[in-house]
């Protein structure tokens, strides 16, 4: 008999009586590797309103399960992915002891190894109700919450699993990334500086804590903090990444000798430690560029491009088909015959484009007018598109077209307010409207138009060769996986450039074109454009951006705080030599820019 079916009729008899605790406990004195008298003895504590007892128990009982020899099997199959095996063990035991919630949580991981998300959500929110204290399926189910931007379920369980008995800084961490995710940058420094005057030697934290800095505005903190992450460990790339991603600091002689060493000290664990290799070829073209080495510079850049195009997933030539076929779908013909619907609310202002075209600059100028929220770059409308697309590629549609026709006006209303409902969480003012600056939100402007016909979509267009150099010059923390190489990248801008010329043509002045040079060289006509297109009056403020205090999460926090300045106009001129395959991938998207369609001029 497996050690859990210890839990029969007798005991759970006992659970429910008035000695019901006291009888548990002598069992367990006796036979303290029984799981499930564990879970049976915290139910009844809980049952007594002795809540710190009870989370006592579900982690001893927890730690009983660790050492059962049945889901001991299931891990290995698990984690030499075996799932079908791990599944057909689990389900076994969970049939003989439905009330386990070590196997059931297990249970959960292995659908979420295989991509079903919401089938894992609900067997770990299963092992939670089974046993409140399993702390380790509520940091699974945290995890889970953020992966699918969840971010107020997240809060709720991550506050809860500070109460654990059971104290780490894990859990400090885990609540700080929530808030950070939330935008609650304040209260998660606060926990970065409560952490580190604990225990000041964790370079890591350190990290964090100059992100926090950074994204606040307060940029001399920033900075020491990134430098105090270096000082304990000098490998460690992303550090150093930061520090040169601030763009108005300048890593001097001293910095770039110690990346070289660090470098050299990697050398043996190259493949071990590639993150912080490419982290360093990226801080040592930067440090190099503001030196004026611009050959050293591209070289370096070059060995840390090549190295991260290594490890990510892009394929160039089906993403120009994808984004052909978008252009297709929403011709004016198809847009005319889709008719009214979707949700009415004006709230959203898209500002999409390209990384490092100048989106946070223009996202800036309308934060800084009284009737407009800046948010961050908001995933909501990606994850929407993500679904639709499922059901192409799971076979429920032949394509993406047939998809989007079947949408009836009831569909786009419901999509339209889940969009609305989403991203409230991200509004902390009662400003009227809000800025969602993903620049990747290009790819889906017939669908946002669909779903969302009042809301404004703005296109942060910058030089084809300026912008496309300065991305493949960016590291990114997450996604962008195309700005790795000049090849992908120059497709990648052609292929949008085609797609927003398609809208264009199908729904004319829908969409409103900032060209950064222009926005450099008249800031005021600019902006005034801009705001006439959304149906706002000028607001001066709107010209003194820099001094808007907001939080900023890009690379560009540091440049949107200052003045508008011409430097970087023609930056890209210093890299000409280097430029061919980017030019050859461009093709004549770089002379016919900056190409505004007649109404938008």
């Amino acid at each position: 008999m497996n050690s859990g079916s210890a839990m029969n009729v007798a005991t759970s008899n006992a659970a429910s009586s008035g000695q019901g605790i006291t009888q548990l406990e002598n069992m367990l004195r006796r036979q303290p590797g029984v799981a499930a008298n564990w879970f049976l003895l915290a139910a009844a504590l809980r049952r007594a309103g002795r809540h710190d007892d009870a989370w006592h128990a579900d982690l001893s009982g927890v730690h009983a399960s660790s050492r059962d020899p049945q889901l001991l099997e299931a891990a290995v199959a698990m984690n030499d992915a075996r799932l079908d095996e791990s599944e057909a063990i689990l389900r076994a035991r969970l049939a003989a002891l439905p009330a386990d919630p070590v196997g059931t949580r297990m249970l959960g991981e292995v659908h979420w190894r295989r991509g079903d998300m919401s089938g894992a959500l609900a067997l770990v929110a299963r092992a939670l109700e089974l046993a409140p204290g399993f702390d380790l399926a509520r940091d699974f189910m945290i995890r889970l919450l953020l992966q699918t931007n969840r971010l107020t379920d997240a809060l709720e369980h991550v506050e809860f699993l500070a109460g654990s008995p059971v104290k780490s800084p894990g859990h400090d961490l885990l609540l700080a990334s929530v808030l950070v995710r939330l935008g609650d940058q304040e209260r998660a420094g606060a926990i970065y500086q409560r952490l580190l005057a604990q225990m000041p030697h964790q370079p890591q934290v350190w990290q964090n804590l100059g992100h926090v800095l950074k994204t606040l505005g307060r940029q001399g903190e920033a900075i020491d903090a990134y430098r105090q992450a270096v000082s304990r460990q000098p490998t460690m790339g992303e550090a150093w990444w930061s520090l040169a991603n601030l763009k108005t600091v300048k890593l001097g002689p001293d910095d770039i000798a110690a990346m070289e060493r660090a470098l050299a000290v990697l050398e043996p664990e190259r493949a071990k430690r590639a993150e912080d290799v490419f982290h360093l070829h990226f801080s040592l073209g930067k440090a190099l560029e503001d030196a004026g080495d611009y050959a050293a510079a591209f070289a370096h850049y070059d060995r840390g491009n090549r190295l991260r195009r290594t490890m990510v997933a892009h394929d160039a030539a089906d993403f120009s088909a994808e984004a052909a076929a978008m252009a297709a779908t929403f011709s004016s013909a198809f847009i005319g015959a889709m008719g009214p619907g979707g949700c009415p609310a004006r709230d959203p202002i898209f500002v999409v484009g390209l990384p490092r075209s100048g989106s946070t600059l223009v996202e800036q100028i309308l934060a800084s007018h009284s009737q407009v929220e800046g948010t961050m770059e908001l995933p909501e409308m990606m994850m929407i598109a993500g679904r639709l697309q499922s059901r192409v590629d799971e076979g429920e549609f032949p394509d993406f077209a047939a998809m989007v026709a079947s949408l009836t006006p009831a569909d786009r209303l419901r999509l339209g307010e889940e969009y609305i409902a989403l991203t409230r969480v991200h509004r902390q003012t009662d400003r009227p409207l809000f800025v969602d600056k993903m620049p990747n939100n290009w790819q889906h402007v017939g669908l946002i138009k669909l779903i969302l016909p009042n809301a404004k979509i703005v296109d942060a267009r910058r030089h084809p060769l300026s912008c496309c150099l300065s991305g493949w010059k960016q590291h990114f923390a997450r996604g962008q996986t195309f700005t790795y190489d000049l090849d992908d990248i120059g497709r990648y801008y052609r292929d949008y450039v085609g797609l927003m010329a398609a809208y264009d043509v199908a729904a004319p002045r829908a969409v409103h074109r900032v060209i950064y040079e222009r926005m450099v060289a008249d800031t005021e006509a600019e902006v005034r454009r801009l705001l006439d297109y959304l149906g706002l009056p000028f607001e001066p403020a709107c010209l003194e951006f820099h001094r808007n205090t907001r939080a900023v999460r890009t690379a560009s926090s540091e440049q949107v705080r200052q003045p508008i300045f011409t430097d970087g106009v023609d930056h890209w001129r210093h890299f000409e030599p280097w430029l061919d395959p980017l030019k050859a991938a461009l093709g004549d998207v770089a002379t016919r820019y900056p190409e505004v369609p007649e109404g938008l001029a």
